[in-house]
């Protein structure tokens, strides 16, 4: 049986989500939001083009559109891909596609010590919020959750 969109999402998941976050998502949420028709999956294959077959896939995205901007839900690369510009890749894919869909501004949310910050931030995503103690960790404590946007129009 050949893999699907959502096997590729929750096989990519499943390697690059720390479970101590607590950040993934399941099967059942996944295939929710995506029977929205304004939630949106990408599929990025190891050459940093779109997955045409989910088999392919090392990374993905969703993202939810709204009039004039689009929020990305989730985003990952499998561990084993990174640092190879296939974060940067998938970004660019969603920037491309949100344009197309009319959205100038791109947002997204992570807790405050994710360290995909960096990338975020080297492709021109700047800090617009702080939601204080925002996440819960297994522990009891409390973590930040940065909001990042991104004009697309200057990407």
């Amino acid at each position: 049986m050949s893999e699907t969109p959502i096997d590729a999402i929750m096989r990519i998941m499943d390697a690059a989500f720390d479970p101590q976050w607590g950040e993934a998502w399941t099967r059942p949420q996944i295939e929710s939001a995506l029977q929205l028709a304004n939630t949106l999956p990408t599929l990025v294959a190891a050459t940093g083009t779109r997955a045409t077959v989910p088999g392919e896939a090392v990374g993905f995205a969703i993202v939810r559109a709204a009039p004039g901007e689009e929020e990305i839900l989730l985003i990952a690369v499998d561990p084993r891909e990174r640092r190879k510009g296939l974060g940067r890749s998938l970004i660019a894919i969603l920037a491309t596609d949100a344009r197309r869909r009319g959205a100038d501004k791109l947002f997204l949310e992570m807790r405050e010590n994710n360290p995909a910050r960096s990338l975020y931030e080297a492709v021109g995503f700047r800090q617009i919020g702080r939601r204080k103690d925002y996440y819960s960790l297994g522990d009891g404590a409390r973590m930040d959750a940065i909001t990042f946007g991104l004009d697309l129009d200057k990407s």
